[in-house]
């Protein structure tokens, strides 16, 4: 692949591999989620834990909500693998490492990882660069959104058998899209084989948040603007379960973020516990 057509994925992708990252370093074990591979792909310097978005104190809350949200698709992957689905879907891939941290797993699967095309040329390479061998089951499928071009027809040619169930997995994604663009979406996964089932996290509006929380989201935005990704869409979990329906899914459900603060933070004695402001929708066809 020409090096001009790769491109690096957006802050937003790298920040979330190196908060999975700094959860390994900074935290004590247990560790929601073991994962410093995206922040080899990554390479974002010797001083990346001087940045201001990574100071291990306040951004905190985030850095849990993330491994949060990891360890939820992780064990949704490993739960819906054991029930005989073959196919796995990652929406904006951007730095997943699923692939390269749980082989064994990964190998039962046939995934697919879509994204922009730049983005997918760089991750290639890097993965390359790094010694980690593109197995004939992972599929990096590159899918220019700007340009309208159609996921579904772009996964089918790459060998998704959209007559055999699912999982398609969509974090940290709907918050840049407009609400038509994510219903389109939502439509056309509630068109896949029966027994497929959709993971997809969204933002909340800033009233539903803890009175704590509300500083950070307003810093995330921010930040979001300045670097041309503006948060565009939020959503309470009554529209987002009203959505889903209206796009044909029989079953939906909301899990809120409390839930895996509870799941995977319980017993913690070091005060980490994740901050309020994204929920999950998971619905099934």
């Amino acid at each position: 692949m020409a090096h001009e057509q790769m491109q690096a994925p957006d802050n937003t992708a790298v920040r979330t591999a190196l908060w999975r990252a700094m959860h390994l370093q900074v935290d004590p074990p247990p560790h929601v989620i073991e994962d410093e591979i995206g922040l080899q792909l990554a390479a974002p310097g010797d001083d990346w834990r001087a940045r201001p978005d990574m100071d291990p104190q306040a951004t905190s809350g985030f850095r849990a909500a993330i491994v949060a949200r990891a360890r939820f698709i992780d064990d949704l992957i490993a739960e819906q693998t054991d029930q005989g689905v073959t196919q796995y879907v990652i929406l904006g891939a951007g730095l997943d490492t699923f692939a390269q941290r749980k082989p064994e797993l990964a190998s039962r699967l046939r995934i697919f990882e879509v994204d922009q095309p730049g983005t997918q040329a760089w991750k290639r390479h890097r993965l390359d660069e790094l010694g980690h061998r593109i197995p004939d089951w992972l599929h990096l499928v590159p899918v220019d959104f700007e340009a309208r071009e159609d996921w579904l027809k772009k996964l089918a040619t790459a060998g998704f058998d959209a007559s055999r169930p699912a999982v398609i997995v969509s974090t940290g994604v709907t918050m840049y899209l407009t609400k038509d663009a994510t219903a389109a979406t939502l439509r056309q996964i509630a068109g896949l084989a029966p027994g497929s089932t959709l993971a997809m996290t969204f933002l909340l509006p800033t009233e539903l948040l803890d009175d704590a929380d509300r500083p950070g989201l307003q810093t995330s935005r921010r930040g979001a603007q300045a670097s041309g990704t503006p948060f565009i869409s939020f959503y309470t979990p009554l529209q987002v379960l009203a959505l889903a329906r209206e796009a044909g899914f029989e079953d939906a459900r909301h899990v809120p973020g409390a839930l895996l603060a509870e799941r995977y933070f319980a017993d913690r004695t070091d005060g980490l516990r994740p901050s309020s402001g994204e929920d999950l929708l998971l619905a099934t066809t």
